[in-house]
């Protein structure tokens, strides 16, 4: 039904995004893939693009956003599989980005995609089986750089919370990865927490 929507960044965070046109503004669920792309330098009060993909529910309509049209559209090949909510299809947009995600379904790697929270075995094969064919037609890896942030910790368990995960585990993980790693950025705390949650 939408295309896309262009309008000045209200808010950014690693599971949502605000956009404010012509007085409206739309509460949009992001990925972490484009979570980084849309900070890679400070956007906030700038215009943006987003490309959309609208949900209607009994309860509800759910708005996704996208970077650019590979990333929606491989969100779209991953909610056609059975057993695949928009959920899960963001959850495996935010662990990989679109290109590992092309790789991986194209040379059957099931272990990457059941790696993933939410993807069993038979998940990930019915996702190779059905999609094989389709992806990977204009494969662009681009590389994701995100912003830091004085609220690293704050941001990266809103999103994990926001996916899905307990608290208290999640903080815990987190905590655990910082003092590895205390200069870590927000995508970085992300996707390492979710290969050990």
């Amino acid at each position: 039904m939408y295309e896309y929507i262009e309008g000045s960044l209200a808010e950014i965070s690693p599971t949502h995004l605000v956009v404010e046109t012509t007085g409206l503004a739309y509460h949009i669920q992001i990925s972490l893939y484009s979570y980084s792309r849309y900070t890679e330098e400070d956007r906030t009060g700038k215009k943006v693009k987003v490309y959309l993909h609208h949900i209607v529910r009994e309860d509800a309509q759910l708005l996704y956003g996208f970077y650019d049209r590979r990333e929606r559209q491989i969100f779209r090949q991953l909610i056609s599989v059975s057993g695949v909510g928009a959920g899960t299809a963001r959850m495996i947009l935010s662990a990989h980005r679109p290109a590992e995600i092309e790789k991986a379904i194209m040379q059957a790697d099931v272990n990457l995609l059941k790696s993933i929270k939410g993807i069993g075995i038979k998940s990930a094969q019915r996702i190779i089986v059905d999609l094989k064919g389709k992806i990977g037609k204009d494969a662009d890896a681009g590389e994701i750089f995100a912003a830091a942030s004085n609220t690293r910790r704050e941001e990266a368990l809103s999103a994990l919370i926001t996916l899905g995960f307990p608290k208290v585990a999640a903080g815990k993980v987190i905590d655990s990865i910082l003092a590895e790693n205390p200069e870590g950025n927000v995508e970085e705390l992300i996707k390492l927490a979710l290969k050990r949650l």
